[in-house]
């Protein structure tokens, strides 16, 4: 299958196998970076999860690579998807998960999103990382690992594009709550058609599948705050029709029933 990149460290580092630590990014950048997710995985043989789409790209940097199947590469960047994606993967692990908003995707890869949706893509064919991710693994702990990428990616978005100021204006608001795409097109002075195409080249997804996984992604949250509450009634708190319109839109976008998965498997980062 090819070498992984592992890194090997030249002096100690603080590690505790089995750990996922969820941290915020500098306050500087909370419109472009939602969170970091550190892990540090001992091997437990084979195994294989789903990503469910989200509201964030994200990017895997990977200090000490698992052996995952051919399609997916050494710290992948997964752009905004409209289908669940399963990986499989082996071995132990080490790194932090990078979750990005369009915002901040946009600024640091430097390129339309569009080029990204629904793909899976090597970070290092969208920007220069080897440095980083060498000085991630040689950093005594999770803190300076955390400082670290604060400093990159403050001084890499500093120096990136900018989101179309209605494309961002339309993405906050589908993210907000339930809106209607030619309200939203009203809104900004577009027609229908245009806000499609822009939100398309610079986002990846068109608004009303934003919208449907925005939607989504707040009901996992709701689940999180309140997780004795009946599919019912989350249908109705999550601004779903009925309970059958939820199921339906929950199994299109996971691939499951609600009832067969409780939540989606992968990675969900709970709002702030």
């Amino acid at each position: 299958m090819g070498g992984w990149g592992l890194v090997v460290p030249r002096r100690n580092i603080v590690r505790a196998p089995g750990e996922r630590i969820l941290r915020w990014p500098h306050p500087g950048l909370a419109a472009h970076v939602a969170s970091y997710v550190a892990h540090d995985l001992p091997d437990a043989g084979a195994n294989s999860w789903q990503v469910t789409p989200l509201s964030v790209l994200t990017w895997v940097i990977d200090i000490d690579a698992p052996v995952r199947g051919p399609e997916i590469p050494v710290s992948p960047v997964l752009g905004l998807r409209d289908r669940p994606l399963r990986i499989e993967q082996a071995g132990a692990s080490r790194g932090i998960i990078v979750t990005l908003t369009p915002l901040g995707s946009y600024a640091l890869f430097g390129i339309p999103l569009r080029e990204l949706a629904n793909s899976v893509v090597a970070a290092s064919d969208l920007l220069p990382a080897g440095s980083l991710t060498e000085r991630l693994g040689e950093a005594a702990d999770w803190p300076e690992r955390f400082r670290l990428l604060d400093e990159y990616l403050a001084a890499r978005l500093a120096r990136g594009p900018e989101l179309a100021a209605p494309v961002r204006y339309a993405w906050d608001r589908l993210c907000a709550g339930p809106v209607r795409v030619d309200v939203l097109a009203d809104e900004i002075g577009w027609s229908r058609q245009h806000l499609n195409v822009r939100f398309r080249e610079q986002i990846g997804l068109n608004p009303r599948t934003v919208g449907r996984i925005a939607r989504l992604n707040r009901v996992l949250a709701l689940l999180d705050r309140a997780s004795s509450l009946s599919w019912a009634e989350v249908a109705y708190s999550g601004g779903y029709s009925d309970q059958a319109h939820l199921i339906r839109e929950f199994r299109a976008l996971t691939g499951h029933s609600p009832a067969e998965v409780g939540k989606p498997a992968g990675l969900f980062v709970p709002p702030r």
